[in-house]
């Protein structure tokens, strides 16, 4: 008879969700899905609020990722105040966001996914955890743990603190940067190179090791979108949208992120919270891509900065222009990281970086307003519409997770078929279907809202287990 395995909950991520497995009579699989079961809603309860509020509001959504919606709220927010930061001002929110991709990049890494890189997915899943990889290889937690806590001092000494900052404010920021913090920043530069160094050195070693799984992890042909800058660099804070496709053909180049709306559409599935973006130009369900990490590394013509570029071009080497296996997020996610580390020691060495001048201030000009930067996920595009008065009458927001929405139940599903058997079901194959999405490194708080219903299903047990009683939507 056919049957339905369940993963409840998907562990080594944040936030709730669930994959189910659905088997035919033979016990091969036939579908699957990721299911976001966590339900947020900050899109509807802003509304009513003083538009200059959102920034702090919209810090508020995630512990892990807050800089991103502080960054693209205030974005967001200049658009409707139609006033530009000052150039400094910039400069120190792209500062505040790499420092937050930094720290956000080592927690996946090394706390989420190097416990089944270190020990492989078939280990005692007792073992396969950041308490065991530090008694294993202590000096790779270490490193780990030291590149969190740098990138997240940057944000709390740039804005104010280290969980749900404020410095970061409509019209640039609230406080100009002293040479004190500037200094202390800077000292600790070496050491998170060299930390990125290791660990890269440490994951190249074991490339031969992961080659079969790589194959069939999340390996399917997508676009892929990210922010490049004029020189078709990577770019965090500004910049335009490139897609490519999988063969690293343009989709769109140079595109407004402004007009966003007029390329991506969004879809609703029932049985999760978390919004399926698409390509408009390919349809729905189609129009799949990927952002984030590997998505960077595959539009860019570099990373332009040293140290990373010459490690893009040892990654290219190994996995090709375009890399499509879900597996490599991983070594992108750390090339990533080396790159934000250079571009920080670059801006605050820049002459003017100790510039007074951080604010610009005005008026509402406009009634809607959006604004796009990236996120350590992904690509990440808030959008709002107000009254003459300032207030919020609509929002939306258009995370890197829901772009990923689709990969994800693609990679989930792909994995399942190639590992799970009914017949002989053991915790490795099902730690496998889980670590295909820990790859994404998705942030499931930021799952905001749905267009419609949720499949629900309560069910009443009794003291033996049995169901007494079963009630579904």
């Amino acid at each position: 008879m056919s049957r339905e395995i369940v993963i409840d909950p998907v562990t080594r991520i944040e936030g709730h969700s669930k994959i189910t497995i659905q088997l035919d009579d033979r016990g091969e699989v036939v579908d699957a899905h990721f299911h976001v079961t966590q339900f947020r809603g900050f899109e509807r309860i802003t509304q009513g609020r003083p538009v200059h509020e959102m920034p702090a509001i919209m810090a508020r959504i995630c512990g892990i990722c807050p800089v991103s919606h502080l960054i693209a709220s205030a974005k967001a927010v200049d658009d409707i105040l139609a006033v530009e930061p000052p150039p400094t001002g910039q400069d120190l929110r792209r500062i505040i966001n790499l420092g937050q991709i930094v720290q956000s990049n080592a927690l996946s890494f090394f706390h989420l996914s190097a416990p089944d890189l270190l020990f492989g997915f078939d280990a005692d899943p007792a073992k396969r955890n950041v308490i065991a990889l530090a008694r294993e290889n202590p000096a790779l937690a270490k490193d780990g743990i030291a590149l969190r806590k740098w990138g997240q001092q940057i944000i709390e000494w740039l804005g104010g603190k280290r969980i749900h900052p404020t410095g970061i404010i409509p019209g640039g920021v609230a406080e100009p940067l002293t040479a004190e913090v500037r200094d202390r920043i800077l000292a600790g530069v070496p050491d998170a190179i060299a930390a990125v160094e290791r660990a890269i050195a440490w994951y190249k070693t074991d490339m031969l090791r992961w080659e079969e799984e790589a194959a069939t992890f999340g390996n399917f042909r997508t676009a892929f979108m990210g922010l490049v800058d004029r020189d078709g660099n990577v770019d965090y804070y500004d910049g335009w949208l490139r897609v490519v496709d999988a063969d690293g053909k343009f989709l769109a180049d140079r595109v407004d992120p402004h007009n966003f709306n007029d390329y991506i559409g969004e879809a609703v599935e029932p049985w999760s919270y978390l919004k399926s973006t698409y390509w408009k130009a390919m349809g729905y369900p189609d129009g799949i891509y990927r952002v984030g990490p590997l998505a960077r590394v595959n539009i860019a013509d570099r990373m332009g900065t040293p140290r990373a570029d010459e490690e893009l071009e040892k990654f290219r080497w190994r996995v090709g222009r375009v890399a499509g296996s879900s597996f490599h997020y991983h070594y992108a996610r750390l090339i990533d990281t080396l790159h934000c580390i250079e571009k920080i020691e670059l801006l605050l060495r820049g002459p003017d970086i100790l510039n007074k001048h951080v604010r610009s201030r005005a008026e509402v000009n406009r009634l809607e307003g959006i604004g796009v930067s990236e996120a350590p996920r992904g690509t990440l595009m808030h959008h709002y519409k107000v009254n003459d008065d300032g207030i919020v009458q609509w929002a939306n927001l258009v995370i890197a997770t829901g772009h990923n929405n689709m990969a994800m139940n693609r990679a989930v599903l792909q994995v399942a078929r190639q590992h799970v058997k009914g017949d002989r079901l053991e915790e490795p194959m099902l730690n496998r279907v889980e670590a295909v999405i820990r790859c994404y490194d998705p942030c499931l708080s930021c799952s905001t809202h749905a267009l419609g219903q949720m499949a629900l299903r309560i069910q009443l047990l009794g003291p033996d287990g049995a169901v007494l009683s079963d009630l579904a939507r």
